[in-house]
């Protein structure tokens, strides 16, 4: 495999979401899908974990030990809410309860961590050192795209896992490089402005491909020729072709 691959995806800087453990990813998807955290649908919100975990894989970015950890924790519960329940149990506990609990504690900390942030962004302002350009508070950077990286990682980690795993593999060397998977995908835009997500990836279902394809399009995104959009939450994700196309655009 070429090195080219490891070192484009190595050079790309994207606005993912800096998740400090478990609990902190799982309150982004239910803030995300705007769900109760005291009723949280666990098949979906499981899908969800495990699609990110699988592009994380996919793409080569750590996993910690207790992200996985989660994964199997979501897992139990999601088989423990399938089992049936009887009438005449009146021990039963809903599998979720812990977990729930977890996360309002988390939430809890998080909210008084911010109130504190708040405070002391405000102190500062209040009290301006005699430099004052060391305060300044930059404006915050402009998103890269209306649909987040964390939900388009788990949209990718959702096809890529559907796809077989191969059971044979090509003795020469493969010949992807990001680039020749970028013209792919501009050149599927000069038929139309527009086109599902997931059709950027059905003319080649390796999921080595799939990779290459997918940090292809992290580019485009960046250089600000493509946009992704959802008409609203969980509906399909669409790319669109911006127009005109900026200057630093790469050439075909």
């Amino acid at each position: 495999m070429p090195d080219t691959i490891v070192d484009r995806a190595a050079e790309l800087i994207f606005e993912l979401d800096s998740f400090d453990g478990p609990l902190d990813l799982l309150l982004h998807l239910i803030k995300k899908d705007e769900v109760d955290i005291y009723d949280i649908p666990i098949a979906e919100i499981t899908r969800q974990y495990l699609a990110y975990l699988e592009a994380c894989r996919e793409l080569n970015l750590e996993i910690a030990g207790e992200f996985l950890y989660m994964a199997a924790v979501l897992i139990r519960i999601k088989a423990q809410m399938l089992l049936p329940i009887h009438e005449d149990d009146e021990q039963w506990e809903d599998p979720r309860t812990e977990l729930i609990n977890a996360l309002q504690e988390y939430k809890n900390l998080k909210n008084v961590s911010s109130a504190l942030e708040e405070m002391a962004v405000s102190q500062q302002k209040r009290y301006p050192r005699r430099d004052y350009t060391l305060y300044d508070i930059p404006p915050p950077e402009a998103e890269l795209v209306k649909v987040d990286l964390t939900t388009l990682m788990i949209a990718f980690g959702d096809i890529i896992s559907k796809v077989e795993t191969e059971s044979s593999y090509e003795l020469e060397p493969l010949e992807i490089t990001v680039e020749a998977r970028r013209d792919q995908i501009l050149s599927l835009f000069e038929r139309t402005d527009s086109m599902e997500f997931d059709e950027l990836f059905k003319d080649d279902l390796r999921k080595i491909v799939m990779v290459v394809t997918f940090i292809a399009l992290l580019e485009l995104v960046k250089l600000g020729v493509l946009r992704v959009e959802q008409a609203e939450r969980f509906s399909t994700i669409r790319v669109y072709k911006r127009s005109p196309i900026p200057v630093d655009a790469p050439e075909n």
